[in-house]
């Protein structure tokens, strides 16, 4: 009796009673706030919905519908098989740069361009025939070859095209059919964008900035373009790791981790030879201190750690500077992108020449291609999407302003501390170069002499610049958003600009689907 009753005593004393069980809502709770501390609540959101509606894209997508997808499957197939310079090729129509890629990628190719560019009227689908693709892209991948032309892709160097390539070479390995090799090489492109801007985000984690290159980062023609075979996937990856680690290292003042400044030196490195509009962006980087760099001591700066930033941006430089003169051939042959009408008219000798001995002329040409064409551009920046040019509808381009106006209203007051007015102003000058360039370069690679426009010009190429133009526009504008209490709202902000820019995605897909595939 007296064990019962100390048995008794024992399960009854309240510090002996075993802790009851953790709720599960509770364990999970602490796992998500772990994860969110760790990557940022950006980057983990990012990783998702960029996840989610790639993956959709890439398969919404019918194969080679992307932009310029079949030229870009052909250098990313080049690339994949060791052919990492511009090989020239014959062509009775003119100069002409291209490779070999399987028949039976050849036949799918045929007949997409076939398809996009012959389209019914309204409310006809743009797809003709869906099964045809099924049948094309169940076809075994050929050993039999084809040589095709690809002088626009075959300008660009290698680097933006490993991912893609990658893919290719997983595809033959499991033997998979054409369209499974479209997709593989597609989702070896999306995971690329989904690591390295996943990696960008989690640089501005703890700062409310995120939000702004999260909205950058899931723009509707940036996901599009993530979910298809493009070397601007990891081109516009690279721009937002390099404006992140610009604006955390500039603009914050904060110190950057040692892989963030492994990061920033191989972007310094690598974006030059993606593509040569942004050369000047990958140079931001020497514009942040030194001491906020993770390497040798803070307070006592040595020379080599000066150095170091300048080092990289030189190898990017000259690497830029080998590969453009590599590349230069190519350009004689661009005019046969464009109706026959125009073959031989496209000879960047003769513009840079007229640029230089006549500038008014060119600036005169600058304002009409702006009068003309801005609101074209501006509903680009959103999204043109692929070959079907299907633009995104209203309510993706409201979503998306929503977005930006609320993540642009509650980022951080930049310190002048931080940055001083002088490197930001390098920084405008930097973007607004960047800027010129694109028009530059497109006037002597792609316009026809005495054209009356600069042609060839989308919204989509300045996509990379926004996260640094817009961070110029914060350091010098004191206007944020706040509450009733003053409080600038936080948590309340980043959920708006999820719904928002989910919105937008949605209500693109819808308008894409409806009018592609009916």
């Amino acid at each position: 009796m007296v064990t019962e009753a100390n048995d008794s005593r024992t399960l009854a004393s309240p510090d002996r009673l075993p802790a009851a069980p953790e709720p599960k809502t509770a364990g999970t709770r602490r796992a998500v706030i772990r994860i969110e501390r760790r990557f940022g609540s950006a980057a983990v959101l990012f990783v998702l919905i960029a996840g989610i509606f790639g993956a959709v894209w890439s398969v919404l997508t019918p194969p080679f519908w992307g932009h310029d997808e079949i030229t870009q499957f052909g250098r990313a197939y080049q690339v994949a098989h060791g052919g990492f310079l511009p090989e020239k090729i014959r062509d009775d129509r003119g100069p002409a740069w291209g490779g070999d890629i399987p028949v039976s990628i050849d036949a799918l190719m045929s007949y997409a361009f076939a398809d996009y560019q012959d389209n019914p009227d309204e409310p006809d689908p743009m797809v003709e025939d869906p099964h045809a693709y099924d049948k094309l892209g169940a076809a075994a991948v050929t050993d039999q070859t084809k040589q095709m032309w690809f002088t626009n892709t075959a300008a660009y160097s290698p680097i933006p095209y490993l991912p893609p390539a990658a893919g290719i070479r997983i595809a033959e390995t499991f033997d998979l059919s054409v369209g499974g090799m479209v997709l593989a090489t597609r989702w070896a492109g999306l995971i690329a964008y989904l690591v390295i801007v996943g990696f960008a985000l989690r640089v501005l984690r703890g700062h409310r900035v995120q939000w702004l290159a999260f909205t950058v980062a899931v723009l509707p023609i940036a996901l599009f373009q993530a979910g298809t075979v493009t070397a601007d996937t990891v081109t516009n990856a690279l721009a937002l790791l390099v404006s992140a680690l610009v604006v955390k290292g500039l603009f914050l003042g904060e110190r950057l981790t040692k892989p963030e400044t492994v990061a920033a030196l191989a972007a310094t490195v690598l974006l030059p030879v993606c593509k040569p509009t942004y050369v000047l962006i990958a140079m931001l980087t020497v514009l942040i201190p030194a001491r906020r760099f993770a390497f040798g001591d803070p307070e006592r700066i040595a020379v080599w750690q000066r150095a170091l930033p300048w080092a990289a941006a030189a190898i990017g430089a000259v690497s830029f500077a080998v590969w453009m003169k590599t590349a230069a051939p190519t350009g004689d042959g661009m005019s046969l992108m464009r109706p026959e009408k125009d073959w031989g008219t496209v000879r960047p000798g003769d513009q840079l020449h007229g640029i230089l001995s006549d500038p008014i002329h060119f600036v005169r040409v600058f304002g009409d291609s702006i009068a003309r064409r801005d609101q074209h551009w501006f509903v680009q920046f959103f999204g043109e999407l692929g070959f079907s040019y299907v633009e995104v509808p209203a309510l993706t381009v409201l979503a998306s302003l929503l977005a930006f106006t609320v993540s642009v209203g509650v980022a951080e007051r930049f310190s002048p501390r931080a940055a001083n007015r002088n490197r930001t102003w390098l920084v405008l000058l930097t973007v607004a170069a960047s800027v010129a360039m694109i028009y530059v370069t497109l006037y002597m690679s792609f316009t026809p002499v005495g054209y009356f426009i600069i042609d060839g010009v989308q919204g989509r190429y300045f996509v990379p610049l926004a996260v640094l133009g817009l961070a110029v526009l914060l350091r010098w504008m004191p206007l944020r958003l706040t509450d009733a209490a003053g409080r600038v709202p936080a948590r309340t902000a980043a959920v708006t600009v999820v719904a928002a820019t989910s919105v937008s995605l949605i209500a693109a897909v819808v308008k894409y689907t409806t009018i592609v595939w009916g």
